[in-house]
């Protein structure tokens, strides 16, 4: 009985670290993602993929897409949440706040992506209820 609890127990850990690795890593990719398609990327054509025919620049509808469009198996799309933000920093580009008339995401300004997921274990041996995993990552936007 003791060795069938441990390896319940495993099974669950494994798929919350399954999970993690992807909310990690995934919320990296995005925000890499993004600070390379900037709102000056289409000043050169370089924007990389988004609006669906590499019109401009990322917004946050293409953020969320670009995430959910890179589900492995296993993860429930309809359940990963993608959060994005543009944090104004102290010591940043004054041309980043949209309420004093800048651009959100002109090169220098700085966007925060978090990615959720809620994750019931199959064997509630542990937590029962729903334990929700997330990472967040942070980058300047370059172009």
């Amino acid at each position: 009985m003791l060795f069938m609890v441990m390896v319940l127990g495993i099974i669950d850990f494994s798929r919350a670290l399954y999970i993690y690795h992807f909310l990690s890593n995934s919320a990296r990719d995005a925000s890499r993602w993004t600070a390379v398609n900037g709102a000056t990327c289409g000043n050169d054509s370089s924007c990389n993929g988004t609006g669906g025919m590499n019109l401009g620049p990322a917004s946050d509808v293409d953020i969320t897409n670009y995430v959910k469009n890179r589900v492995p198996t296993g993860i429930d799309a309809s359940l990963v949440t993608v959060i994005v933000t543009w944090p104004l920093q102290p010591d940043g580009p004054g041309n980043c706040d949209p309420t004093s008339g800048g651009i959100k995401d002109n090169p220098g300004c700085t966007v925060q992506i978090q990615v959720s997921y809620p994750l019931n274990f199959i064997f509630p041996l542990i937590h029962s209820g729903t334990l929700t995993l997330s990472s967040t990552s942070e980058m300047i936007i370059v172009h």
